[in-house]
């Protein structure tokens, strides 16, 4: 009787107790995001009515990617944190917008459509072999008479051809229904993923001193986000100054829309490990061959698909160790831009498996692979953290007491820097909204405009074309990332080019395009390609004629590139007769020369040169 006693009273205690504790339920906007090149940094503020004691607030309808190791919390009044816990809420599903439940609806509709043409064809189909059973008439002893046998066959034919057209129109009404499911399943698709994702949950468990009104600030980290940098680069003339306008190229995916929210973009990576490299010995061996560097340019098109082959929209695609990067488009096809050292890309959508594949054509073709792992459920304990994964429970200690929670209240919350030792920030002024669909979505960071002296540049052995080249210093300051360019000039869209600050040196060179209007010719003389012979020696002697002619009404600066062989060997002698005045790199052969042309003007340049051999030695002289 008093074991009972006891126990009632426990039982009463405990249920006053857990009684005392009350649960306020928070539904917070996010106000502020901090935009990583992956992933992104959130914060939330609300102000919280609380009664003295003990309490939990609960945020609700969060973002189920939450890194949980990211959370951060800041109460404001005499509040003491005591502990912090997130966790997963599969019983609230992610909330579909309005016109996903739209689209929803609609496909429900062309499904419902579709099976009730499928009902009908099926009916048809049963009345057509019921028609093909019974075409024998009378019995076998009957005599059919000619109006008998006419009345039949006549009506045979026409239920025949009856159900027969019916058939064909239901085939195509079938046709066309099975077209606006695949449309609207397009659409859905490129507006959120199949799945649906548990709600993220934080529960914060404060003690209160004095009952009252308390401000909360909740930032965190979340995936399924990030941004690349974009260019629009135009020159109006070779006189005038180059305006660059920087852009960023947003998405998000975190099941949560951002609406009129302050925006900032970082160049850093918080997923990328900041550890140094290092170098390992370099050994040499003997029947071991030397580095090969494989240099490409241009640009990579294709198609990103699922399983089923249907373009999947909003992919990321980006340049492995570079922020240039695009997206697909709404049946999954894409472009990138390449820079020289470009070796690998790497595709990453939400609920699809990330992809690095290495550059290997101008056309890659990607299927993507469903992400089948499911989300862990992380529970921030005041005593641990317990993970859940796929029913099991593992518990780790990290002896979290109150102790703790008093330094994480005080802890700052990490802001926002323009000026960072390891990043660079961009704060955007005007309040701005990042739908949760994929989208890839364009913000205006800033124009700049950048005094640039301007030079055009060929290398006529390669190809006869003149390049327009901006050529801008002190480019440091403006903080500029690699990313691919638009670029314009005079007025008119001239194409892409990538804007590389990688390889830059003290003057930054921008790419303006190809000027018809600068015409260039190089030919070899043929008089002059000839063998002569000395003792026991051969000589062959090139001439090289290049003429550069200004067809524009405004002087221009040119830079000429050409080249006479390097011989490396004693027995082989290179001998340079004729340069126009150009300047001569006797380590690598390259002609360089530096001049004006007035409008209408027109160049020549001359490269003659002797190569002399041994007469018995056969050589390959371009």
């Amino acid at each position: 009787m008093k074991a009972l006693s006891i126990l009632l009273f426990f039982l009463v205690y405990n249920q006053s107790f857990a009684q005392e504790i009350t649960e306020k339920e928070v539904k917070s906007k996010v106000i502020e995001a901090t935009v990583f090149l992956k992933g992104a940094q959130v914060l939330r503020k609300e102000t919280v009515q609380l009664t003295k004691g003990e309490s939990i607030v609960k945020f609700t309808n969060l973002s189920p990617f939450i890194a949980p190791k990211s959370i951060q919390l800041k109460a404001g009044g005499e509040l003491t944190v005591l502990g912090i816990n997130h966790q997963q809420n599969f019983l609230d599903k992610s909330v579909k917008s309005e016109e996903l439940l739209m689209l929803d609806k609609d496909l429900e509709e062309v499904n419902e459509k579709i099976e009730l043409e499928n009902t009908y064809l099926a009916i048809a189909q049963e009345e057509i072999t019921f028609l093909q059973t019974n075409r024998l008439i009378g019995g076998k002893n009957e005599t059919l008479n000619v109006a008998t046998l006419k009345q039949a066959a006549e009506y045979y034919g026409n239920q025949l051809t009856a159900l027969k057209l019916q058939t064909i129109e239901r085939n195509n009404t079938i046709k066309k229904l099975l077209e606006e499911k695949n449309n609207l399943q397009n659409q859905i698709n490129s507006l959120a993923g199949e799945k649906e994702f548990a709600t993220g949950e934080v529960l914060v468990r404060v003690a209160a001193k004095v009952a009252g009104s308390f401000s909360f600030e909740l930032s965190y980290l979340v995936d399924n986000a990030g941004w690349f940098p974009s260019y629009d680069i135009r020159a109006k003339d070779i006189n005038s100054p180059v305006s660059l306008h920087y852009k960023a190229n947003v998405r998000q995916d975190t099941k949560v829309d951002w609406d009129n929210i302050k925006l900032t973009f970082s160049s850093a990576e918080p997923s990328v490990s900041g550890v140094a490299p290092e170098l390992r010995p370099y050994l040499l061996n003997y029947n071991t061959a030397p580095p090969i560097y494989s240099q490409r340019t241009g640009s990579v098109t294709g198609k990103v698909m699922d399983a089923e082959g249907v373009g999947i929209p909003g992919v990321t695609i980006v340049v492995v160790g570079t922020t240039i990067g695009t997206t697909s488009d709404f049946d999954g096809s894409y472009t990138i831009t390449l820079p020289n050292r470009a070796s690998q890309l790497t595709y990453s959508f939400i609920g699809y498996v990330s992809q690095t594949l290495p550059i290997t054509a101008e056309v890659m073709n990607v299927l993507m692979k469903e992400d089948q792992v499911a989300l862990d459920e992380i529970v921030v304990t005041g005593y641990g953290i317990s993970k859940r994964l796929k029913g099991k429970s593992e518990r780790i200690e990290v002896n979290f007491d109150v102790d703790d929670a008093q330094e994480l209240q005080s802890q700052p919350l990490p802001m926002a820097q323009v000026e960072n030792q390891t990043a660079i920030n961009f704060e955007i002024n005007t309040p701005y909204s990042i739908q949760s669909d994929s989208k890839n979505y364009t913000v205006d960071m800033v124009t700049y405009e950048l005094p640039a002296f301007y030079q055009y540049f060929a290398v006529p052995k390669v190809n006869n074309t003149a390049y327009l080249i901006a050529g801008i210093t002190n480019w440091e300051q403006y903080q500029l990332l690699e990313g691919e360019a638009n670029v314009f000039f005079e007025q008119t869209f001239v194409g892409k080019s990538l804007l590389d600050v990688r390889y830059a040196t003290d003057t930054l060179e921008i790419s303006l395009g190809r000027d018809k209007m600068v015409t260039i010719e190089r030919e070899k003389e043929s008089d002059f390609t000839e063998k002569s012979f000395l003792g026991n020696k051969k000589t062959a002697s090139r001439l090289w004629k290049t003429t550069i002619k200004n067809n524009k009404s405004q002087p221009i600066s040119m830079v000429v590139l050409d080249q006479v062989p390097v011989s490396t060997l004693e027995e082989i002698e290179v001998e340079i007769q004729s340069l126009s005045g150009g300047k001569h790199d006797a380590k690598t052969g390259e002609i360089k020369w530096e001049f004006k042309l007035e409008p209408s003007s027109t160049k020549q340049l001359e490269l003659k040169y002797e190569v002399k051999y041994p007469r018995n030695k056969n050589l390959v002289i371009e």
